[in-house]
């Protein structure tokens, strides 16, 4: 019998898995220096943004359950 996938606990942390099947994820660039940021740019940057197509395949595979 195959052994268990086991899930990648650092991606389990970073993504979620969407109704439709997609990932979400944070977005990059909203953790220091942010006095320096415009506030319409730190606005933006709160919003989850969904993993790219080509990326989909590599979160998927290291989360098997979700």
């Amino acid at each position: 019998m195959a052994p268990k996938m086991k899930t990648h606990r650092g991606a389990a942390k970073r993504f979620k898995r969407t109704r439709s099947g997609k990932f979400i994820r944070r977005a990059a660039g909203k953790r220091h220096l942010l006095e320096g940021k415009a506030p319409g740019r730190k606005r933006r940057l709160r919003t989850a943004k969904t993993v790219h197509p080509t990326e989909q395949k590599r979160v998927q595979r290291m989360l098997p359950h979700a």
